[in-house]
C-alpha cells in the first residue's frame, strides 16, 4: 500500500484548523482531496468519512464527561440523521457511475460548502450580538445585582429537530459536509438558549452515530480507499491535538473568518469556476463582507475592528478598563 506523505501533511494542516475552531473537518478535508490531490469526489467522501468515524468519538467523550451534552436533543437528532446518512450514500450511488456521479457529488459538495460558509457567518454574527448584549447588561445592571440570569431550561422540539437530523444526515452521506457545519448552525437557530459549550458538545456527540452510519454505507456501497484514509488519520490525529492545545491562545474569530473564506473558495472550485474568475469573486466578497461587518459592529455599539488578541486576554483588559466591570 502506497503512503502519501504530502496528503498526510495536508490533513495535518486541516486538522489544526479543526482543533482551533471545532469545525471544518469534512468541509475542508474532502475539497482538499479533490482539488489538490486529484482524488475522485466519491472516493474522497468515502475515505474522509471512515477517518472521521475513527476520530469523532474522542472529542465527544470529553464533552460527555463534562456534562455539556444534551442527550435528549442528541436522541431526536439521531432519529433523523442516522437513517438519512445511510440513505444519502445510496442516493449518491443510485445517481450513476463514472463521470456522471462524480459531477453530481461535486455540485452537491459545492452547495453544502456554500451553506457551511453561510453558517459560519451566521455564527459569527450571533456571537458578536451576544458580546454586545453582555456589555449592555453589565452597564445597565444595578449595583449589587447580577449582570445576567441563568439560561432557561431547554425544551426539545422533536419534529423540527428530526427534520434537521434528516437534512444534515443526507448532506453528510452524500458529501461528508454537515456534521459540524450545517447542523450546529441550525441547532443555534432552533435553540438559541443553548450555551456555547452545550451547543458544541451536543453537536459533536450526535455526529458520532451519524458519521458511523455514513461511513458504513460508504464502505459497503461507496468508493472507500484504505490508503487515503490511512494518510488522513496519520495527519489528523496530531493535527487535532496541536490545534486543541493552542486554541486557548489563538484569535478564534479571525480563524473562523479565514475558514469561511476557504469554504467559499472550495465551493466555487466544486462548481468548476476558473482561477481568474475565482480570484475576482473572492476579492469582491472579501471587500463587501469586511465593510458590512464593520458597519454591523458599529450598529451594535462595538469597535469596527475587533482585537486579534486571545479572547481571555481581551476580556481581562476590558475588565480592567471598564469602570462598570470593577467590583
Amino acid at each position: 500500500m502506497h503512503f502519501d506523505y504530502t496528503m498526510a501533511a495536508g490533513a495535518l494542516l486541516v486538522s489544526v484548523i479543526v482543533g482551533l475552531t471545532g469545525m471544518g473537518g469534512g468541509a475542508l478535508m474532502t475539497p482538499m482531496l479533490t482539488v489538490f490531490f486529484g482524488v475522485p469526489p466519491l472516493a474522497a467522501v468515502s475515505s474522509d468519512l471512515v477517518a472521521a468515524a475513527i476520530m469523532k468519538p474522542v472529542g465527544s467523550l470529553v464533552h460527555l464527561r463534562h456534562g455539556t451534552v444534551n442527550l435528549r436533543l442528541v436522541g431526536w437528532l439521531c432519529v433523523g440523521s442516522v437513517p438519512s446518512a445511510f440513505c444519502g450514500v445510496l442516493i449518491a450511488r443510485a445517481l450513476g457511475d463514472g463521470n456522471e456521479v462524480q459531477n453530481v457529488i461535486s455540485k452537491a459538495m459545492g452547495v453544502a460548502l456554500l451553506l457551511a460558509a453561510a453558517g459560519l457567518a451566521i455564527r459569527g454574527y450571533m456571537a458578536m450580538k451576544d458580546r454586545a448584549s453582555r456589555r449592555t447588561d453589565r452597564r445597565t445592571a444595578e449595583p449589587g445585582s447580577p449582570a445576567s440570569t441563568a439560561p432557561p431550561v431547554i425544551t426539545v422540539r422533536p419534529v423540527p429537530t428530526v427534520l434537521v437530523g434528516i437534512i444534515g444526515g443526507l448532506s453528510v452521506g452524500m458529501t461528508s459536509v454537515g456534521s459540524g457545519s450545517l447542523i450546529i448552525v441550525t441547532l443555534l437557530a432552533l435553540y438559541p438558549a443553548l450555551k456555547a459549550n452545550q451547543l458544541v458538545g451536543t453537536d459533536l456527540f450526535q455526529a458520532v452515530p451519524l458519521v458511523w452510519a455514513a461511513a458504513l454505507g460508504h464502505i459497503l456501497f461507496g468508493d472507500f480507499q484504505l490508503e487515503v484514509t490511512t494518510a488522513l488519520l496519520a495527519g489528523s490525529i496530531p493535527g487535532v491535538i496541536i490545534g486543541s492545545l493552542i486554541s486557548a491562545r489563538a484569535p478564534g474569530g479571525l480563524i473562523r473568518r479565514i475558514l469561511a473564506f476557504v469554504l467559499l473558495a472550495s465551493a466555487l472550485k466544486m462548481f468548476g469556476i476558473g482561477n481568474l474568475t475565482l480570484l475576482w469573486t473572492l476579492a469582491a466578497v472579501a471587500a463587501g463582507a469586511g465593510a458590512a461587518w464593520m458597519l454591523i459592529r458599529t450598529a451594535h455599539g462595538l469597535r469596527p475592528l475587533p482585537s486579534l488578541r486571545p479572547a481571555a486576554e481581551a476580556a481581562g483588559e476590558e475588565t480592567r478598563h471598564d469602570p462598570v466591570a470593577r467590583p
